[in-house]
């Protein structure tokens, strides 16, 4: 895997920004990294990379607030997303793309749009099962799951550290899975990441999500939760349009 100096540089800044940018609003970090490796990387080297670095992000946010983490969403959470794991190591499915970037977009948009009895919520039975189901389908497809799994968060009555907690958990989750499918179904070997690219990746999640922890004891509940909503139908909008484009060429 041969990058460059300046690619790499690119690399590195922005694995720091957007773990700090997901360490603040729990999300919105994970589509940007995946959209710079896409140019940067193969596909498949590109998932593995994503699964590293937002695993480390991830992973540590959780570590930092564990005793946050509603352990009930996470139980059904792994549920949903162990049984689609499993059925997609057994066909080896690979979805079209296009199709994933458009639902991804149009998501949010129905979810928020939905009336109150029929809205989708984590913290609601069974719905922490859908969220893990959902989420491992298009992370397996399209790399990311973050407006599917904002969508279950954003009418939780969960505070906003409840909220970065558990969503760290349940991604982490997501990014090993990722992580077993590309390594050792998909990639079979190929397009290897090398070690000292891996560990480069890791410290400097773990140096993002740290530094934004500061931000994230400073801003309100209310706060929190105005910047996610409008963050939500941001990225919403803009996988819609990616998908858009994709499907018109």
């Amino acid at each position: 895997m041969g990058l460059s100096l300046i690619a790499l540089a690119a690399l590195a800044a922005a694995i720091l920004v957007t773990s700090f940018i997901s360490g603040i609003l729990g999300m919105a970090g994970g589509m940007m990294l995946m959209g710079l490796l896409l140019v940067l990387l193969p596909l498949a080297a590109a998932m593995m990379l994503h699964g590293i670095a937002q695993l480390a992000a991830n992973g540590s946010r959780a570590l930092m607030l564990w005793r946050e983490i509603d352990r009930r969403v996470i139980a059904g959470y792994a549920a949903g997303a162990v049984v689609v794991l499993g059925a997609f190591v057994v066909t080896r499915c690979v979805a079209d793309k296009t199709i994933a970037l458009i639902t991804m977009g149009l998501t949010p948009f129905a979810a928020l749009a939905l009336p109150d009895r029929l809205q989708l919520d984590v913290e609601r039975p069974w719905h922490p099962v859908a969220c893990g189901a959902a989420c491992t389908v298009l992370a397996l497809t399209a790399g990311v799951a973050g407006p599917v799994l904002d969508v279950f968060f954003a009418r939780s009555a969960m505070s906003r550290h409840r909220v970065v907690a558990t969503k760290a958990a349940t991604q982490s989750l997501g990014h090993v899975m990722k992580i077993v499918y590309f390594g050792g179904v998909v990639a079979a070997g190929n397009d290897a990441i090398p070690i000292w690219l891996a560990v480069s990746v890791v410290v400097l999640a773990v140096t993002g999500t740290s530094l934004s922890r500061r931000v994230l004891e400073r801003i309100s509940d209310a706060s929190f939760r105005a910047w996610t909503r409008w963050t939500i139908m941001g990225i919403g909008a803009a996988y819609l349009a990616s998908g858009l484009s994709a499907a018109w060429r």
